[in-house]
């Protein structure tokens, strides 16, 4: 029913569920939505938010996530990695058109090419191809082997601007670039599952908040988007109600109480 609504509407506001991880083989429900509804982009942004102090203050349906996998021999499995260049000339125009709409300045290619010559060769080479298409925007490309975007985003995160990645490095490192500004609590579309912390009514709605600001700017409804955004960050700045993950010494802190706080701030 979810799906068929999905697709009705064209719109959604979808949490993570949760896979459990074991040797049955259970496929991911998340996986398997992106791919009944052809989702091929996964956008997750990271800022910091005024009044959080932090260490620094200042592709979806293909790769790995694929799916396919068997037990070729007992002992013996065999993971297919998919790259295809209709996908990656989509997810890389998706990446330079984001960047122009939002006046960034360049766009970073993340791969593994130097050993996975064929697959990632085929998703960085789509990349340049396209960068080619859109120099005379102004907007710069490089690129960047995953090795060292582990080390990167840590040390010196300020000469990245767009990044664009296969999906099992965009996992890997937009859960990098969540601990960089606070957490994964407070990072629109950053998928965390967060089930340690279940029915505790302690997690910290700010992601699920921003990220329906994010469905209302997809929407054009700027106004709506910008006075929902101010209230969170109006009352991540007061401190008076800080979840656990933002630095709390207080059970009494709850996801509602955070919640009501938001609302009262609209």
């Amino acid at each position: 029913q979810s799906v068929e609504s999905l697709r009705r509407n064209k719109i959604g506001l979808k949490g993570i569920l949760y896979t459990p991880v074991s040797s049955l083989g259970h496929s991911s429900f998340n996986v398997t939505i992106r791919k009944d509804l052809d989702m091929y982009a996964s956008l997750a942004l990271y800022k910091h938010i005024p009044g959080y102090l932090t260490r620094h203050s200042g592709e979806n349906t293909e790769g790995e996530y694929s799916g396919l996998e068997h037990q070729s021999y007992p002992g013996v499995v065999e993971s297919l990695k998919v790259i295809t260049c209709t996908k990656s000339e989509r997810i890389a125009c998706f990446a330079f058109d984001f960047a122009l709409r939002n006046n960034r300045k360049k766009v970073t290619c993340i791969h593994k090419a130097n050993i996975m010559k064929l697959a990632d060769g085929l998703f960085l080479k789509t990349c340049r191809e396209v960068a080619k298409e859109y120099a005379t925007s102004g907007i710069k490309f490089d690129d960047m082997i995953v090795d060292n975007v582990s080390m990167q985003p840590v040390s010196n995160p300020q000469q990245f601007d767009v990044m664009v990645m296969p999906n099992l490095y965009g996992n890997i490192v937009s859960n990098i670039g969540a601990s960089l500004v606070g957490g994964p609590g407070i990072i629109p579309g950053c998928r965390h599952v967060g089930k340690d912390i279940q029915g505790r009514n302690t997690a910290n709605p700010s992601a699920m908040i921003l990220s329906s600001v994010m469905m209302l700017r997809h929407l054009g409804l700027e106004d709506h988007a910008n006075k929902i955004a101010n209230a969170v960050s109006k009352t991540i700045l007061s401190g008076a109600i800080k979840p656990p993950d933002m630095g709390s010494n207080t059970t009494s802190n709850t996801t509602t109480d955070f919640t009501f706080d938001v609302i009262s701030n609209l």
